[in-house]
């Protein structure tokens, strides 16, 4: 660090701070600057770039990158729950859609992450600076992924409020958490199936309303939460409550690659970014930049999309012959299906688009019989086909 005058005389260095330091320890008077005058010039940093493997270099586990980009595309699907084998590139999937999203225009020092724009997606003190027409400062960010940790306490998770400084200050102290640290981005919990039942129904109630609230004491806060829950476990270590797992919008099951050829592909495409981790993205950069394009394109087109009438009706029967408890299962096929559509470039939707989501909306809604062998996924294909006239095709 060098500090100047404001007229280019070097006036302190580092090593004459020390030297002036040993002065100062021998009784020796130090005379210091005026601080009104002195600049620091820091030596810039070398440009540094967050290195992520590219979603669009992923091989296989097509259905999971369809649910996530889904909910990317339309966050009010609810969320993806997935399950799956160890070591078939979870964690790494949802890291790279994470890198792969478009910035988003956040008001800036916002603790939320809210929006300039969007009253749903604002803190109330940014909302009181909007309606009593105080200048926002807008700056642009990447869209933040959480990790939720297991051992992450409520805390932790939902935020706290100092009580000491609010009853002696009469201030609202708090101290955000995760999920404020979440909002417009993506909330990742690994291991899913092992975390605390509770912190699962706090998750799922934020994810579902879009707000957090905090209260101790009589004392209350909120603010928005609204982000893409995803979660991922393996089955073996076991299950989510039923009533928990009705909450996800979505539910990938992805299994271990058996192709020699593909497990061969995956292996090299590994190794050789673990190698030369700026050269393999640069060659992906183009396909990246295309899909982030068509993510754009397909959230503003969502508003225009239409599903006619009785691709409705049929989509009610098919949950209602599958016994599915509740309406989720309905309005999660209904969105996630003008969200495919929305990607695909279209307006009106198909049963071809109804079909390639369904499974992935009703699968974990199903009620289980122990003794039964047959796929969820298989029962909800077969009803389907039923209902839409399609049983040759199956």
């Amino acid at each position: 660090m060098v500090w100047h005058n404001g007229k280019g005389d070097k006036i302190l260095g580092r090593d004459a701070i020390r030297d002036l330091k040993l002065d100062f320890d021998n009784n020796h008077p130090i005379i210091t600057p005026p601080k009104t005058q002195m600049t620091a010039t820091l030596s810039a940093p070398p440009k540094t770039r967050r290195v992520v493997f590219p979603f669009t270099a992923i091989v296989g586990q097509e259905e999971m990158k369809l649910a996530l980009l889904l909910n990317v595309i339309d966050p009010k699907i609810g969320g993806v729950m997935i399950m799956g084998d160890r070591g078939t590139g979870k964690s790494t999937t949802i890291r790279a859609l994470a890198d792969l999203l478009p910035e988003i225009e956040v008001v800036a020092n916002d603790p939320f992450n809210s929006d300039p724009t969007d009253p749903d997606l604002m803190s109330d003190q940014v909302r009181s600076q909007v309606d009593n027409q105080m200048p926002l400062t807008v700056v642009k960010k990447k869209v933040t992924m959480v990790d939720l940790p297991l051992g992450a306490t409520e805390d932790r998770v939902c935020g706290t409020i100092d009580i000491e400084k609010a009853l002696s200050e009469g201030v609202k102290a708090f101290e955000p958490g995760l999920l404020a640290k979440a909002n417009r981005g993506i909330l990742y919990v690994d291991e899913v199936n092992l975390l605390d039942d509770h912190l699962v129904d706090v998750l799922l109630d934020s994810a579902a309303g879009g707000w957090n609230t905090v209260e101790r004491e009589g004392i209350s806060i909120r603010h928005p939460a609204r982000f893409v829950l995803v979660g991922s476990g393996n089955p073996e270590e076991g299950e989510l409550r039923p009533q928990l797992l009705d909450r996800f919008g979505m539910h990938a099951e992805i299994h271990t690659v058996r192709e020699p050829a593909l497990r061969v592909k995956i292996v090299e495409q590994r190794s050789e970014f673990d190698q030369m981790p700026l050269t393999f993205c640069d060659a992906y950069q183009s396909q990246q930049d295309d899909l982030q394009a068509k993510i754009i394109q397909s959230q503003e087109l969502l508003p225009s999309v239409n599903m006619d009438y009785d691709l409705r009706v049929k989509i009610s029967e098919v949950c209602s012959e599958l016994d599915v408890d509740g309406l989720r299962g309905d309005i999660v096929t209904n969105r996630a299906a003008k969200a495919l559509t929305a990607f695909e470039g279209r307006t009106e939707v198909t049963v071809e688009d109804i079909r390639r989501v369904i499974v992935l909306c009703l699968r974990h809604r199903l009620r289980k019989d122990p003794l039964e062998s047959i796929d969820s996924g298989y029962k909800v294909e077969k009803v389907f086909n039923r209902v839409f006239g399609l049983e040759s095709a199956s």
